[in-house]
């Protein structure tokens, strides 16, 4: 068994790759539409998974448009992605300078979380050991949910 992507229903596509690509920094590797179903399937990969076969690349990214709108709510969500990165420092300066909100800023240098533009929680984890903490992370509230 292998694990290969997690799912998560959007409500509007370019809203959402602006997000996940523009600004959080994954890559489109496929689309499928499916007339017949009403629905789109974009496939995103961390940019050093790119060109990698199946079997050597992270699991993906699945962004799920029904075309027919609907609200997500109740058993259809989930808890959240996570992510490791390099750096989580610049990791959460970069996204906060493309106007990303730190809902759990990186107080301990190990973890964050952010939101995407459809709720979706995502954890990020300093790739490692944790950096030593740091201003201005240190002293910095909670904002929303995570």
């Amino acid at each position: 068994m292998r694990y290969l992507h997690t799912m998560v229903r959007v409500r509007d596509v370019n809203e959402s790759l602006d997000f996940y690509c523009n600004k959080f920094g994954l890559e489109e590797i496929r689309r499928m539409e499916n007339e017949k179903g009403r629905f789109t399937l974009i496939f995103l990969a961390a940019p050093e998974d790119k060109g990698r076969s199946l079997a050597e690349r992270a699991p993906e990214l699945e962004l799920t448009y029904n075309w027919d709108p609907e609200e997500y709510a109740g058993g259809r969500n989930f808890g959240h992605l996570a992510y490791v990165v390099d750096n989580i420092y610049d990791t959460c300066q970069n996204l906060q300078d493309k106007g990303v909100v730190i809902n759990r800023p990186p107080r301990d240098g190990n973890m964050a979380f952010v939101r995407s533009p459809d709720g979706i929680s995502i954890e990020l984890l300093q790739k490692g050991s944790p950096l030593p903490p740091q201003e201005p992370w240190l002293s910095m509230p909670n904002t929303g949910t995570w």
